[in-house]
């Protein structure tokens, strides 16, 4: 599975990239601009992204937008909603708020740095990703 981690903060990247690392093929971008060029590319070449994780907070483009057009992507391919890519927003924010718009913008889960491993793993399980 190729694995794509759009963040801007250099230590959450390392992190990410060292728990997905398992998974399968990890791509990093370092904000939404190179995110969103990374996941066309990846449909463009028949090859797309089976996970992405976007933080909430990051230069060029924020990661709802980012999500947004990463769904209205999926959507002008016609891939039904569900069956794209899993996204995966992470944020240092405890904000209730924030999650239920991410939510409602089609992500599939919602997870608060710093990032812990079991509950990755959980996500990860419940997606029917990893055991």
């Amino acid at each position: 599975m190729k694995i794509l981690i759009a963040e801007d903060d250099f230590a959450s990247r390392l992190l990410l990239q060292k728990l997905l690392a398992p998974y399968g093929e990890v791509h990093a971008a370092v904000n939404g601009k190179q995110a969103v060029q990374a996941f066309h590319d990846a449909e463009l070449h028949g090859a797309p992204y089976g996970l992405v994780c976007l933080a909430v907070m990051m230069p060029e483009m924020d990661g709802r937008q980012v999500l947004e057009e990463i769904r209205r992507s999926e959507g002008a391919r016609g891939v039904p909603p569900g069956k794209g890519a899993k996204i995966i927003m992470t944020t240092a924010l405890k904000d209730g708020t924030a999650e239920l718009a991410a939510l409602r913008d089609r992500c599939d889960a919602y997870l608060v740095k710093p990032i812990e491993q079991k509950k990755l793993r959980e996500q990860m399980a419940s997606f029917g990703m990893a055991a």
